[in-house]
């Protein structure tokens, strides 16, 4: 119902107690860091927490935040809290909760307290800490910071529409704020429902030192739970979101009423969409739960993840975990909002994965084709060679599926009718085709490549000798001819490792391989005249009829 409609939750144990008179008073309260820590966290023991809501998936945003908490922690020798707000039990769900505490694992973000490793401040779902929720609130009651209110959920819309005609926030009227004793012992009688309210004050104004945004003030409302929640785990810094701006303001009441010691808050700015807008799902993946499934590695996660808002100063954007605990200060986290760009996270997912030790890396290539059902169990050692030549155009394990099947597909047709091709058609491209099918029906090239690498460069350089051809102009051909292809990774350990996907048995008939004696048998069906005439014939364009 927006921000001035909070209350808190009905607590129908607490024993009716009469109101002190409510007393108007002009507001006048300020937060910053408590006596206890000092905004960089030098003041005394660090301790910060994460704490999300079980609705939903593990939001990129949210990930971004925890690892904000967790890095100021692990920067200042402090503790990272993880802390459930299960509230709404609509909403919240166990297969939630686990789903965001696994991923919160899989970016290696492991939390000293929560609850499942429990911790001296538990319990840590906030659906069981409700009597100590309801000893704060009796103490609220006892100083007259709060009031009940017996509106039903009718009255309030009401009110709410009201003020919408109005052209107004919906702002609650302050019915039962003012009402006598009397009145309300006669509802209480009654046993209507009723909830808690806090006594805003309408003068004054509340100011906060932000970390991150500097001074900031408002007319507040406020946040019970979480107020509490953060007192008595001695949360010493307060780091989350810009949209939660207005909960500080909210909150400073709830720490002033019960005599809490104030928090340093730093508030972080929202994640972008290219578009500048809210990152949703209509833009894509959002959640971590989905790059996880898409192959990504959860160091690259990180490291993009940190640099959404931060940087260290410096023009590099490699960071390992360890590096950002190192590097890490909440003084160099940015104001303004930090676009999100997949295609950079992309880009830095291939760095970390290039930047495994060559047997790891290569092993996890292996594995994933092997079960994917590319490749087959084989002594030849092709998966290591074939892994070697694509790893630097790889940037996701899940790609490695593609870009093998890619080196061993065939398409010489769709490249020879492409635009792209013509060039290369129209070079004489049937002469090489001609020289190059002698060249494997004599047994001499597939003598060359049973060699390796070194016979194929020996066969290329008298090959290229005989047709006057070096350089472009002779592997270019021979790349389209061979692979069927324009683009590709290196043209002799490609075309080896072809000759020997045809003879070691680890390619599956599923892989779509095409091997020497198929392609050469498409290669001697090409209709080189026609080609040619058809590439140099301007395209008939269709005129329309005159009416």
């Amino acid at each position: 119902m927006g921000s001035p409609w909070l209350r808190i939750r009905l607590l129908p144990e607490v024993p009716p107690r009469l109101l002190r008179p409510h007393l108007r008073r002009t507001l006048s309260v300020r937060a910053s860091a408590s006596a206890s820590a000092s905004p960089d966290g030098a003041g005394g023991p660090v301790r910060v927490r994460f704490a999300p809501s079980p609705t939903g998936n593990l939001h990129v945003g949210g990930a971004r935040t925890a690892l904000f908490n967790y890095l100021f922690a692990r920067s200042k020798g402090g503790k990272f809290v993880l802390r459930i707000e299960d509230t709404d039990l609509e909403r919240s769900t166990k297969k939630s909760e686990e789903a965001v505490l696994s991923d919160l694992a899989w970016l290696g973000l492991d939390w000293d307290e929560g609850p499942d490793v429990g911790g001296e401040f538990g319990p840590y779902r906030q659906s069981e800490r409700n009597s100590m929720y309801k000893q704060y609130a009796e103490k609220l009651m006892e100083s007259g910071a709060v009031y009940r209110c017996f509106c039903s959920s009718e009255e309030l819309e009401q009110m709410k529409e009201t003020a919408k005609q109005m052209q107004l926030p919906p702002v609650y009227m302050g019915k039962w704020g003012t009402a006598s004793d009397a009145e309300i012992q006669q509802e209480l009688e009654k046993g209507t429902p009723y909830t808690y309210r806090f006594r805003v004050p309408k003068e004054g104004s509340l100011k906060i030192n932000d970390l991150i945004r500097g001074e900031k003030q408002g007319q507040p409302v406020y946040n019970f739970c979480v107020t509490v929640d953060d007192a008595t785990m001695r949360i010493s810094h307060v780091i989350r979101a810009e949209e939660h701006l207005p909960n500080t303001l909210r909150q400073a009441l709830i720490y002033k009423a019960l005599g809490f010691p104030m928090p340093s808050f730093a508030h972080v700015s929202l994640i972008l969409a290219p578009d500048r807008s809210k990152l949703s799902k209509r833009h894509g993946a959002t959640s971590v739960g989905q790059y996880k499934e898409m192959g990504y590695l959860p160091q690259a996660m990180v490291n993009y993840l940190a640099l959404l808002g931060w940087g260290d100063g410096t023009e590099n954007e490699f960071f390992t975990i360890d590096d950002l605990v190192e590097k890490f200060t909440i003084n160099r986290v940015n104001k303004s909002g930090a676009v999100f760009d997949a295609v950079k996270l992309k880009w830095m997912n291939g760095q970390h994965l290039r930047s495994f030790p060559p047997d790891v890396l290569i092993k996890s290539f292996e594995d994933r084709w092997k079960d994917t059902g590319i490749l087959q169990e084989s002594e030849s050692g092709f998966a290591k060679e074939v892994a070697e030549l694509l790893k630097d155009g790889i940037d996701l394990i899940t790609d490695a599926d593609a870009a093998l099947s890619n080196l061993l597909s065939y398409p010489l047709h769709a490249t020879l009718s492409s635009d792209e091709a013509k060039s290369v058609v129209q070079d004489k491209l049937s002469e090489v085709a001609s020289g190059l099918i002698s060249a494997y029906d004599s047994g001499e090239l597939c003598q060359a490549l049973a060699e390796g690498r070194d016979g194929w460069q020996k066969w290329v350089k008298i090959f290229g000798k005989s047709l006057k051809r070096k350089g472009k102009s002779l592997f270019m051909p021979l790349r389209v001819l061979l692979t069927g292809k324009l683009h590709g990774p290196d043209m002799g350990g490609t075309v080896v490792l072809i000759h020997k996907a045809g003879t070691c048995g680890a390619v599956t008939q599923q892989s779509g391989f095409v091997n020497l004696d198929e392609r050469f048998r498409i290669l001697k069906e090409v209709e080189w005249e026609s080609l040619v005439q058809e590439q140099e014939s301007p395209a008939e364009t269709a005129v329309p009829a005159s009416p």
